[in-house]
C-alpha cells in the first residue's frame, strides 16, 4: 500500500512540476509560439526578457553574443515587426501581435522597471538588467 501511494503522489508531483510557468493556450496566448519558461543558446552573456500579456508571463533565458537585446531576441524568432525612422516597431512578441491600428494595443519595453526610452534594436545587453515586453492597451 505504501508503494502505491509513493507512486501517485510523485506522478503528482510530476504533473505539477510539468505544469509549471505554463499559460494556457486561449485569448492573447492562442498563437503564442511557446508558453512557458523557455532558455536558448549558449553565448556568453545571459539575458532575461519577461513577455507579459494579459494577466500571464513567461520569461525567456538567452544566452547570446549579441550587443543588443534587439538582436539576442531576433537570433531566436521571438520577435518581429517593421523597421520606421525610430527604428524597430515590435509588432510581434513569441507569436502574440499587438496591432494599434485594429485595437490601440503595442508592446511596451522596460527595464528594470522603467519604461525604456529606446526600442530593443538599439538597447545595449546590460549585464544584470532585467527587460520586460508588455502587451499593453
Amino acid at each position: 500500500m505504501k508503494k502505491i501511494l509513493t507512486a501517485s503522489l510523485l506522478i503528482i508531483i510530476c504533473i505539477s512540476l510539468i505544469s509549471c510557468n505554463t499559460v494556457a493556450k486561449e485569448g492573447l496566448w492562442e498563437n503564442a509560439t511557446y508558453r512557458k519558461d523557455k532558455e536558448f543558446g549558449k553565448g556568453e552573456t545571459t539575458i532575461y526578457v519577461e513577455v507579459s500579456a494579459g494577466d500571464e508571463s513567461i520569461t525567456f533565458t538567452i544566452n547570446t553574443d549579441k550587443k543588443t537585446v534587439g538582436d539576442a531576441l531576433k537570433e531566436y524568432d521571438l520577435i518581429d515587426g517593421e523597421d520606421s525612422q525610430y527604428g524597430l516597431y515590435l509588432k510581434t512578441v513569441n507569436g502574440i501581435t499587438a496591432d494599434f491600428d485594429k485595437d490601440q494595443s503595442y508592446w511596451a519595453f522596460y527595464i528594470n522597471g522603467e519604461y525604456a526610452m529606446s526600442g530593443v534594436d538599439t538597447t545595449d545587453i546590460s549585464a544584470g538588467a532585467k527587460y520586460k515586453l508588455e502587451y499593453t492597451k
